[in-house]
């Protein structure tokens, strides 16, 4: 163990934007971060940034520390752990940061005598010091034995963040819903952005952002009730020149907007928001210009 009572030797396998920031973190709380392992040193000046003076070491080195943190993508750490599953020492705490996995993934480390947590940040990160302001009161999905709780419980305090317990079994789901609000709120936001730019210019981050700061606010307390605008109230017209403006605008964009119409409406629909006429007319709006779109313009005159 560490040199100090309670402080632990800690190496981090991974130097994208989650592990450096951990380390950080870690050394933070009185933590010795003994190395950075990775495939590549490509992000050496992130490294040097966040934790000035850690050594590389290779990946099989990390398990000569009491904690050894993998902060690698999801589909990456099947295969690693399997690969560096020999180096394990029994009674050292193997821990990943994967949304999509719990301890199942770490098995080939737990059969050595490793002590597996899962434990995913529920935030994103950029790989800067400003991660770590970001991190206080994040929240954390914790995947843990019950003997092992304590111990995930206050190394995800010492993070500043706040455990939340996920089973083994509802972490793909969890993760699920993490990406579709985050990630594709992400591809959102830059489509409305783009359209609102070819409407009025550079003030369109201007115009969007109390807009959309208020609805995700209204969305995280009310759910559903807090939908406005044309598919709550039925406005099939005004959809249907919405989706016609759009395909002239962005094809992509106008996709978008149809899908999530389609569900804003059906949604409404089910919560009795919106009576099942207005829905109907609002569904065929949308059907109407998609097909519509995706028929082929005819030949100009003269063209076979």
């Amino acid at each position: 163990m560490g040199s100090q009572a309670g402080r632990l030797d800690v190496a981090v396998v991974g130097a994208g934007r989650v592990g450096p920031v951990l380390g950080a973190a870690m050394r933070a709380a009185g933590h010795r971060i003994t190395g950075v392992a990775a495939r590549t040193r490509g992000a050496a000046e992130r490294v040097e940034a966040l934790l000035p003076d850690v050594p590389w070491i290779e990946p099989a080195e990390a398990f000569a520390a009491d904690l050894v943190l993998l902060a690698v993508p999801d589909d990456v750490l099947g295969p690693l752990v399997a690969d560096l599953a020999p180096h394990v020492r029994p009674g050292q705490l193997v821990v990943h940061t994967c949304g999509r996995h719990g301890t199942g993934v770490l098995d080939p480390a737990a059969a050595r005598g490793a002590l597996p947590l899962a434990l995913h940040p529920a935030m994103t990160f950029t790989g800067t010091s400003l991660d770590l302001q970001r991190l206080l009161g994040a929240a954390v999905a914790v995947t843990s034995s019950a003997v092992l709780a304590p111990v995930a419980d206050a190394l995800v305090r010492e993070w500043g963040c706040t455990p939340v317990g996920v089973a083994e079994g509802d972490r793909a789901l969890y993760h699920a819903s993490l990406a579709h609000g985050s990630n594709h709120l992400v591809t959102l936001v830059a489509q409305a952005l783009d359209a609102a730019r070819a409407a009025v210019g550079e003030d369109a981050g201007r115009v969007l952002r109390p807009l959309l700061q208020a609805a995700l606010d209204n969305a995280l307390d009310r759910g559903d009730d807090a939908l406005t605008g044309p598919v709550a109230r039925g406005d099939a017209g005004t959809v249907a020149t919405h989706l016609g403006v759009l395909v002239a605008h962005d094809p992509g964009t106008a996709a978008t907007y149809a899908q999530l119409a389609g569900a804003a409406a059906d949604r409404a629909q089910a919560s009795g928001r919106l009576p099942d006429a207005p829905a109907e007319a609002v569904r065929a709006a949308i059907e109407t210009a998609t097909s519509t779109a995706a028929r082929p313009a005819p030949p100009a005159p003269g063209e076979p």
